[in-house]
């Protein structure tokens, strides 16, 4: 199945056309939420139905890949360990809350939650822990390396990398994704979600950066 081939920070293991497919499924879920079938996928994406078999196993392995798709879109800034210092860091955790809000705020991320949501504990599908996997967790797996270079580099203090990916991502999140799956109709601006940014940013380098560090921010 495609999902343990896909590398979700740049999507390299999918062609243009299996791209194509899937913002077709993303689509669909946004429209029809829980009606999404091989078929369905493959009549929007004119396909066949057996090349989405061939591509992604089954109906789990659609959905994993989609889940995976929407979530590369959320993207870390690589560092330099040997030259970080903390306007890098900085830039790349701004990068990485401003993409993960857009993300969580689209129409079609709302759509795949709201149906996990629905699934768990239903027996239907493992929705829900293909959304944790490859979303979430996933994202943890990317930033954790960051995190860990920047307390390498002096710039960051922290005794638990899991720890302080939680608190930035509460940081990052506070009640939006919540207020979004409940209908809340939030104004989410690219302005606004860049504010946002720069602020859970700055409020975590205050909890988490190094002593030094936070003088050198405040002098910034």
């Amino acid at each position: 199945m495609l999902q343990a081939s896909v590398d979700i920070d740049t999507g390299e293991a999918l062609t243009a056309r299996q791209k194509a497919v899937l913002d077709a499924a993303l689509r669909l879920l946004v429209e029809e939420g829980d009606h999404l079938t091989m078929t369905a996928v493959a009549r929007r994406a004119s396909c066949s139905k057996e090349t989405l078999y061939k591509w992604f196993g089954d109906r789990d392995g659609l959905l994993t890949a989609t889940v995976q798709w929407q979530a590369s879109k959320v993207r870390v800034v690589p560092v330099d360990r040997k030259g970080l210092d903390l306007a890098s860091l900085t830039a790349s955790l701004e990068r990485f809350a401003s993409g993960w809000l857009k993300v969580i705020s689209s129409d079609t991320s709302i759509a795949l939650n709201r149906i996990a949501v629905s699934h768990a504990g239903s027996g239907k599908d493992d929705l829900g822990g293909i959304v944790l996997e490859n979303g979430r967790f996933a994202l943890a797996r990317r930033l954790k390396p960051v995190l860990e270079a920047g307390r390498q580099a002096g710039l960051l203090e922290f005794s638990d990398a899991e720890a302080a990916f939680r608190t930035f991502f509460g940081l990052v999140a506070r009640d939006v994704q919540i207020r979004l799956l409940l209908g809340d109709r939030l104004e989410l601006t690219d302005a606004a979600i860049g504010g946002d940014a720069v602020r859970a940013t700055q409020q975590f380098l205050a909890l988490y950066g190094a002593k030094t560090g936070r003088k050198a921010h405040r002098a910034g």
